[in-house]
């Protein structure tokens, strides 16, 4: 493995990625880290450490933060792995998330929902 060439952008870190992704749909949303902390049952602090890309979540603080976002698991997983693929933190990638439509209500135990923009 060879490392990456001083002009080649370094990817960003999973957890860099998941908190960009976690943190655009947020203020897409209009909410505040307290109203996702209140809803989700993270506290604030963690929440803030994770958009920031210093903390690495569980996948149970990530699916409360998603279901708060109107979001399920898989799409924030694909969208952060967008942000991943792209080397760095690429405008189609912050399109693809902006354009996810949150959901009314979580669906129903045993369905599932997939909405990516290409």
């Amino acid at each position: 493995m060879t490392a990456p060439s001083p002009t080649t952008p370094t990817p960003p870190l999973w957890r860099e990625a998941l908190g960009r992704a976690l943190r655009l749909r947020r203020t897409d949303l209009g909410l505040t880290l307290a109203q996702v902390s209140r809803r989700s049952g993270v506290s604030t602090q963690f929440l803030s450490e994770v958009e920031r890309g210093l903390k690495d979540p569980s996948s149970e603080v990530i699916e409360a933060v998603a279901v708060v976002l109107g979001l399920e698991l898989p799409q924030v997983l694909v969208l952060a792995a967008g942000v991943m693929d792209a080397g760095r933190f690429a405008s189609a990638t912050l399109t693809s998330i902006r354009s996810v439509q949150a959901a009314p209500t979580p669906p129903a135990a045993g369905q599932a929902q997939l909405s990516l923009a290409a």
